[in-house]
């Protein structure tokens, strides 16, 4: 059948294009994922998608299509930890892993899921390469306590291609939201998630109540999910699309945070996040903060 027909009304601009229902946009997504259209039309609704922006009925249609095909990790004890990891460092060291393994000592299961979307930050899964967790090579239960990482591929092949998109085109397409909010779990789990401009911040929100997912939402640190340590950000909670504010947003931004480094290295990533977990170095409070609220989410899940 093709695309042809949702490009030409996604692909007016951005006053002229029409919104897509729910339905039409599983259709489109899923047939870009199961790789039955061409280069060319690809590239055509990676654009038209850009230039227009993806509205939440949208995107609940794009995240149906997804977890149709997505390969679904089994939650079989305590709600499944869901952190997308993207971005990586850029000023600031990638802390997720650190999130993620303070999680785990809490006794929950934590997965992080990610590929390299830029060629030149450290990321995430290095980062727990460096700490002896290995990717995983195939879908499999996530004990309590335990910490895995699955490379995009492994959930979908299609969306990792689509997530390369971005290399050859230069600009972001839905794949980069879809992976943001998706739910690699069959059972029960929470998905982490974060936005950096704060447009996002309301679309993603409709998108959860849409879904009727649970979630915590907060602005992430230059695209992670982890909480700026720098900052008191707004977290809102969702369970099962109900949603909750856990906490206001405060202003300013401090100067330094006791013990963070400044470089952004793997090696000084590593001893940094060592460091914390013996408590050698001080907990910063934001990340202390966000383990607390992603429990309260779990608890209520």
């Amino acid at each position: 059948m093709g695309i042809s027909h949702y490009i030409k009304e996604i692909g007016r601009g951005a006053r002229g294009a029409r919104p897509l229902t729910r339905e039409q946009a599983t259709d489109l997504f899923g047939q870009v994922l199961d790789g039955s259209v061409t280069d060319l039309e690809i590239g055509a609704f990676c654009l038209a998608m850009r230039i227009k922006g993806e509205t939440p009925e949208e995107m609940a249609g794009f995240l149906d299509a997804t977890h149709a095909r997505l390969a679904r990790f089994p939650a079989t004890g305590q709600p499944l930890i869901v952190l997308p990891s993207y971005n990586g460092a850029r000023k600031l060291p990638v802390l997720t892993p650190l999130l993620a393994l303070l999680l785990a000592r809490e006794g929950l299961p934590v997965l992080i899921h990610g590929t390299a979307t830029e060629s030149s930050r450290v990321l995430a899964s290095s980062v727990l390469a460096a700490m002896d967790v290995a990717p995983l090579e195939a879908v499999r239960a996530i004990a309590d306590g335990e910490v895995a990482f699955a490379p995009t591929e492994l959930l979908n092949a299609g969306l990792k291609r689509l997530l390369d998109v971005r290399r050859v085109v230069g600009l972001r397409n839905p794949a980069h939201s879809v992976v943001k909010l998706m739910q690699p779990a069959l059972g029960r789990s929470v998905i982490v998630a974060s936005y950096t401009h704060p447009e996002y911040a309301q679309s993603m929100a409709q998108t959860f109540e849409l879904t009727r997912t649970t979630a915590l939402l907060s602005r992430g640190m230059e695209g992670e999910v982890v909480s700026d340590p720098r900052r008191t950000a707004q977290v809102d909670g969702f369970v099962h699309g109900e949603r909750m504010s856990l906490q206001l947003q405060q202003p300013g931004t401090l100067s330094e945070v006791p013990g963070l480094p400044d470089a952004i290295d793997l090696a000084t990533t590593v001893a940094y996040t060592r460091s914390v977990l013996a408590g050698e170095a001080p907990l910063p409070d934001a990340i202390g903060r966000q383990v607390d609220h992603i429990r309260k989410i779990a608890g209520l899940a």
